[in-house]
Order: C-alpha cells, then structure tokens, then sequence
C-alpha cells in the first residue's frame, strides 16, 4: 500500500513539473501573466482521453493533445497578446469560465458535468507508468532549458525586461509573444494528457480555479524564470499538502487545512526568499 502511494505522489509530482514549468515559460521567462493557464491542461486532456477512447494509440493521442493545446494558445494569444499587463490577465482569466461553460454543455463531445471515465491507461503497470512520467518530465525540463538558454529565450526575457527596447532593437514582439504562449501550452497540453491517462477520468472541475491556485502556489514558491525552481516548487508544497494526509485532523477539516497550509509555506518562503527559492525575477 505504502509502495503505491509513493508511486502516486511521485507521478503527479512529474505531471504537475511539466505544468508549473510550461506556465513559468510565459509568466517567468515572457511576462506574460496566463491565468487560463489550466484551460490547456484541460484541453489537452480531453483531446487525448477522447482519441484513445476511439482507438487512436497513446503515443499519436499525447502529440496531439500538445498540438491542439498549443494551436488554441497560438490562436488565443494572437488575438490577446497586444494587450498590456493587468488587462491581458483578465482576458485569459476569463478562458477559464468559457471552457468550464463549454465542457459542461457541449455533452455530445464532452458528456457534460457527468465527465468522461474509462480513459485507457497507457500501461497497466503503475511504476512503469511512473517511469513513463518522469521520462517525460525530464524531457520537457531539458527542452525548456535549451530553449531558455538559446536566442528565442533570451529573447523572450528581453520581452519580459523591457519590450519597447526589444522592439526598437527590430525584434517582432508580437510574434515572439505568441511563441511563448504557443510552447507554454503544448507542454500543458502534454501534461494534461498524461494526468487523465492517470486517473483516467475527466469532467469540467480539471479547469476549476482552485487547481490553478495550487499550480501557480508551486511556481511561485520555486520562483520566477528558473526550471529548477519549477520542479522544487512543485515537490516541496505536494509533499507538504499530502503530509496532511498523517495529521489526524476531522475529514471534513483537510481541505480548509491544506488550503491554509499552503498560504503559510508560500508566505514563509516568500519572507525568507522575496523571488522564490530559485527565483531570478521580482514575483
């Protein structure tokens, strides 16, 4: 029993690193605040659960599920991106009711509230599938510092320090903008087809603002613009949420209790390391 509750832990903890590190490629390394972020997590998801339900292999569902991920966010950030700090957040914010509204009332795709069960597994063996994760993880983490490290990235933070500059230079923001977003939500993509592939199971609360919370409390206790803080981040406050789960507290209370407990860790961080653990930028 103790051995599948580390596996669980460890698979979510690979799942939730290519999450926290696709949004911290646009809000860390681009400066562009995402809040409909899980919107793609969620689309990725429901294109791979969807494929594999009708017999298209994992391995075509997963690429898939990153590209319709990343085609929408194209789309999406070419129509948003020319709008500025608070006010593009808003508009992204407002993605996630259009997808929650969406998958709850397209019910010949989606099934509505009722969700989408019997996702096929794409291996029987949980430790394998474990294995499976942390492979892609890791993938997903050198790819994001390659790309961090190269021109594109480099351009990516000038966009984030000081755009006007970077336009004057002769760069086309507008597009690297859109590049940004684009890469962000294929890995988001990426990591909501290995989720539902997981639990195999899927209905409208995967866009839910309380799962984003959680998601960007990881990013910015790791911190801003660092891949490594991306996965610290993520496995610190799971490990400190799923600790709660040996705290005798009444059921009713774990909820209320994580939820606390997560805003003390995050502001005691934040106290100790105003940028995050690994940050490099003012959060």
């Amino acid at each position: 029993m103790m051995h599948d509750y580390f596996i669980q832990i460890v698979t979510l903890i690979g799942i939730y690193s290519i999450l926290v590190i696709a949004l911290n490629l646009a809000i860390g390394f681009t400066g562009l605040v995402n809040l409909g972020h899980m919107v793609f997590f969620g689309i990725g998801a429901y294109t791979s659960a969807i494929l594999t339900l009708h017999g298209v292999p994992w391995y075509i569902a997963i690429f898939a599920a990153g590209i319709m991920a990343s085609f929408l966010g194209a789309i999406i950030a070419a129509i948003t991106v020319r709008l500025k700090g608070d006010y593009f957040a808003m508009v992204t914010l407002g993605l996630a009711f259009i997808a929650i509204a969406v998958s709850r009332n397209w019910i010949s795709l989606t099934r509505g509230a009722l969700g989408i069960p019997g996702v096929p597994a794409i291996l029987k063996d949980n430790l394998y599938y474990m294995l499976f994760t942390l492979a892609v993880a890791l993938i997903c983490a050198v790819l994001s510092y390659m790309l961090v490290k190269s021109e594109t990235g480099r351009i990516f933070q000038a966009i984030r320090d000081d755009e006007t500059a970077v336009a004057i230079l002769g760069k086309n923001t507008y597009f690297y903008k859109i590049l940004s977003i684009a890469i962000s939500t294929f890995f988001a993509g990426i990591a909501g087809s290995l989720f539902v592939h997981h639990i195999q199971f899927i209905d409208p609360t995967i866009f839910g603002l309380e799962f984003f919370v959680v998601i960007l409390s990881m990013l910015i206790a790791g911190g801003l613009a660092s891949i490594i803080g991306s996965v610290v981040g993520v496995s610190l406050l799971y490990i400190i949420s799923e600790s709660l789960r040996f705290v005798v507290v009444s059921p009713s209370l774990i909820g209320a209790v994580r939820e606390m407990l997560f805003a003390v860790v995050l502001i005691i961080i934040l106290l100790v390391k105003p940028r995050g653990i690994f940050g490099k930028v003012d959060v």
